[in-house]
């Protein structure tokens, strides 16, 4: 029984159309599974060590408060109130759905590119299924005469290393200089370039496939398909594994790390504090781009998630403890990585800052070289790479489910909703196919030209028109009472300052920051060409120019006889704008006449309402006057 009267319609908060959540846990997991990626394992604590160790943590918790949990509150809040991916939330102000345009085209390039360095774990993952890890040793046949093992030393450099020794008895200090000058290579530093992606010499020079990457890079596909084959249905019941099992992975890793030599001298320095740096501007705005970029503020995923909540969610408390659950685990993946960096310094006799690296430089060399210093290498060798694995699917599903719910939302008939499987497999195909050319032997140039140009200067601009166009063309004040109107309370104050001015601000100096800080990208000793650099900013600016080539669009379709006419009613709320399910759409939102309009109103008052039913029906009841004064009530109309 549902208590609901026959012939009114059935109050609900679920949307049988689009779907929702199987519960409020998988909504949690699923973001902090989209927050939490690979770029709090490598990026935060290599930012945190150059940028002054403990005194980075300062400007990053108040970048933090002032911009990372705000702007991750207004996406909940902007998703989950229209109940539209994010293309259809701009119906909010229809000559910014530009805006949209541009997250998916983010969505689409991060989504390629990150698949691709799954797949790369996948190898990883795979080759690490052995009794000795292949990159321990120097005596493969992709290894170089510099090649040195840190495990059993071997190769020129150890000879050299013994006809020094004999030549400084001679007091020949030249040849000791000589020597010195040598540059060590790791074997896992080889394995990485010459043998799983056998690099070409030049971004341009693509050289062949590399079979046993396109075949990881097709199972890393699958696994995301079969994953979000019944979307947030399929994705919310694996993510109770995908975004839990990391910790359990880095606890792991960690117990292992802090109980190995050297391993607090290298804590040591990921934490001690160089407090002059807090003066340097670059900290300020590395500290707000870590923030801005792990989040994944602007990349439509946020939106997206949050379109499939229940209307009344409060995701205010979500977007709190998604945001310090990520920042929280970009903290504790530092401890784990620099126990096992001070560990290696201390094998190595060298310093941690020689040993840190960040990006795929960290994942695929550094770590693995590590890796084979440990007792059992190949068992902490496969929880690591299965680590990154899950780590970049939580990300993955969102980006994904972002693409296809975009698509479905924007087309909207009755078929390809009821076929969302065939749009999920089309994107699927679509993203391996783009993917290929990034399994060459060029293929690690273009993964990170898209790495820092796809997905860079450009969300902070698209992050920037959100803000302004929901806050001063929209209308701070009518946002405030949608979202009273949905969590029922409004936004607290520091969220309406944040929005309206602290955030927007933090947003312009990381852009300028951005811009000023700029340098040409590099990988090791080669430099990008010009070509590829003007590819790059081709791709950046690919996201941004949606915004006003769709501007242009919607004003010349929009009524009116002047330009400001049209550009005002391009700028207006769609008719469409507003909760998604009709019960719902009430005060302003309510359609006049329409019979599916009700108010939903706290089970309190409807008990109410509910009694004095009842009361009224006892007075309407006949009452029959007995000879002796008492009153006997008849409750058949007949009497």
């Amino acid at each position: 029984m549902n208590g609901a009267v026959p012939g009114e319609p059935v109050k609900t908060d679920k949307n049988s159309r689009r779907g929702n959540w199987g519960n409020q846990i998988e909504f949690i997991l699923t973001s902090v599974g989209y927050a939490v990626g690979l770029g709090n394992v490598w990026r935060f604590p290599y930012l945190c060590y150059r940028n002054g160790g403990g005194a980075f943590m300062f400007p990053y918790f108040i970048m933090l408060v002032f911009c990372g949990i705000p702007l991750f509150f207004l996406e909940l809040s902007f998703g989950q109130f229209a109940s539209q991916g994010c293309l259809g939330v701009w119906r909010i102000s229809p000559m910014f759905k530009g805006v949209g345009y541009g997250m998916m085209v983010v969505s689409t390039y991060i989504g390629i590119y990150y698949n691709v360095v799954i797949c790369i774990a996948f190898y990883y993952f795979f080759s690490s299924m052995t009794n000795l890890l292949p990159w321990t040793y120097c005596n493969n046949p992709w290894n170089t005469p510099t090649c040195n093992g840190v495990v059993t030393p071997r190769g020129i450099n150890n000879t050299l290393a013994n006809v020094t020794r004999s030549l400084v008895t001679g007091a020949t200090e030249v040849a000791v200089e000589v020597v010195n000058k040598t540059k060590r290579t790791s074997p896992s530093e080889e394995y990485w370039k010459h043998y799983v992606l056998q690099i070409s010499d030049d971004i341009g020079n693509f050289g062949e496939v590399r079979l046993p990457i396109l075949g990881c890079l097709a199972v890393s596909w699958v696994v995301v398909f079969l994953c979000l084959i019944r979307g947030v249905k399929s994705s919310g019941k694996v993510v109770y594994f995908t975004a839990t099992f990391p910790y359990v992975v880095l606890t792991i890793l960690f117990i292992r790390g802090i109980t190995l030599e050297g391993a607090v001298t290298g804590i040591k320095y990921y934490l001690t504090p160089q407090w002059h740096k807090i003066l340097d501007a670059k900290v300020w705005g590395d500290a707000a781009s870590q923030i801005f970029y792990s989040l994944g503020c602007a990349w439509g995923g946020l939106i997206t998630m949050a379109s499939y909540n229940k209307f009344h969610n409060n995701c205010y408390r979500d977007s709190i403890i998604i945001s310090i659950t990520n920042c929280a685990t970009s903290v504790y993946a530092g401890f784990v990585i620099f126990s096992i960096l001070g560990f290696m310094a201390h094998h190595l006799n060298v310093d941690v800052s020689e040993v840190a690296d960040h990006g795929p430089g960290l994942a695929f060399v550094a770590y693995p070289e590590a890796l084979t210093l440990l007792p059992i290498s190949p068992l902490w060798s496969l929880l690591f790479f299965f680590m990154l694995i899950l780590l970049g699917l939580g990300t993955q599903f969102c980006l994904l489910e972002t693409l296809v719910t975009a698509i479905v939302d924007e087309i909207g008939t009755d078929w390809i909703v009821r076929n969302k499987t065939v749009v999920t497999g089309g994107v699927a195909i679509v993203g391996f196919l783009l993917g290929v050319p990034l399994t060459t032997q060029a293929g690690i140039y273009w993964l990170l030209l898209m790495d820092n140009y796809a997905a860079s200067f450009s969300l902070v601009i698209i992050s920037c028109i959100m803000c302004i166009c929901i806050m001063y063309v929209y209308g701070h004040k009518k946002y405030f009472k949608d979202v009273e109107m949905m969590l029922g309370f409004p936004p607290p104050i520091f969220f309406r300052v944040c929005w309206r001015f602290v955030s927007p601000i933090i947003i312009s100096f990381i852009l300028i920051f951005t811009v000023i800080q700029y340098k040409p990208i590099t990988y090791n000793d080669y430099v990008y060409p010009g070509w590829s650099l003007a590819i790059g900013f081709l791709m950046a600016m690919s996201s941004v120019i949606c915004i006003p080539i769709y501007a242009l669009y919607k004003i010349a379709k929009s009524e009116g006889t002047t330009f400001l006419e049209r550009l005002k009613n391009s700028c207006k709320p769609d008719v469409k704008w507003g909760p998604a399910l009709s019960e719902h759409r009430i005060g302003l939102y309510a359609t006049p006449g329409s019979e599916g309009e009700v108010e939903v109103r706290p089970l309190k008052e409807e008990l109410k309402e509910k009694e004095k039913e009842d009361e009224k029906r006892d007075e309407i009841s006949l009452t029959i006057q007995g000879s002796n004064g008492s009153t006997a009530h008849n409750t058949t109309p007949s009497a």
